[in-house]
């Protein structure tokens, strides 16, 4: 008899063979040596600068297969969200030349040591939304306690290293693609337990920008000096740390 149990024994082979699968392949890709935009709202330093060095997670840190379904979920809405735009009147580019094989959008700055890649840019768009063009387009996915969140408070409340990011992409942007800093951002933001969707326009935030675009530098100097930069806090038990991946390496080594 065929075993449709979730719990079963089978079922939880299959899934530790998939989870397996996705864990070997993760392993494969090479580390990034390079620190991303993404990435740059991070409220801890000495994490980013771990990161950037390739540092070794602690044990056990590692993306579970689980994890990594999540993050390809994520790309999959992504693309939903594209052809539901372009659906609806808007001339979203989201590779050079539009092809599969073109390329994301983005930037290389610092000898390529600092570098964003953009979900997308908005050539033009249907009447009746008064947006400037050309406007950068990003696109999040989130589970509804965080959609709820985004919705009340703004994606600069709610989510500021998604507004850091955001605001270095407009920045960094405006070399190849001139206006882009003049024009608010849209944000888009997938409900995924829910499928409802936020957009909201983000104006470009200089200040914001130039402080992420400082303390790139700065992690980069540190880096190359072999210098450590300060831990976010001073007790092991604060909630950045209890979630970071290199918490023991970090609290085992001086402040």
């Amino acid at each position: 008899m065929l075993d449709f149990n979730p719990r079963s024994g089978f079922a939880n082979r299959l899934n530790a063979a998939i989870d397996r699968a996705l864990e070997l392949d993760q392993a494969t890709l090479p580390p990034r040596d390079y620190l991303g935009a993404s990435r740059l709202g991070h409220p801890c330093e000495r994490a980013l600068q771990f990161e950037f060095a390739g540092a070794p997670k602690d044990e056990g840190q590692e993306f579970s297969g689980q994890t990594l379904r999540i993050f390809e979920i994520g790309h999959a809405l992504e693309a939903l969200a594209i052809r539901w735009l372009r659906g609806a009147g808007f001339d979203l580019y989201t590779r050079k030349g539009d092809r599969p094989d073109g390329g994301q959008f983005g930037f290389s700055v610092a000898g390529g040591r600092i570098r964003g890649h953009v979900d997308g840019i908005i050539a033009a768009g249907p009447e009746g939304f008064g947006l400037a063009i050309p406007a950068l387009w990003e696109c999040k996915t989130m589970n509804a306690r965080n959609w709820r969140e985004t919705v009340a408070k703004g994606v600069v409340v709610a989510k500021p290293v998604y507004a850091a990011q955001i605001a270095l992409y407009q920045a960094y942007m405006e070399g190849s693609v001139p206006g882009i800093s003049a024009n608010p951002a849209l944000f888009t933001a997938i409900n995924k337990d829910t499928a409802e969707l936020h957009h909201e326009l983000v104006p470009f935030d200089a200040g914001l920008a130039q402080r992420m675009s400082d303390r790139a530098v700065r992690i980069l100097q540190a880096s190359d000096a072999g210098d450590l930069l300060p831990r976010i806090a001073t007790k092991p038990d604060f909630h950045e740390c209890r979630m970071c991946p290199w918490a023991k390496r970090c609290w085992g080594l001086p402040a």
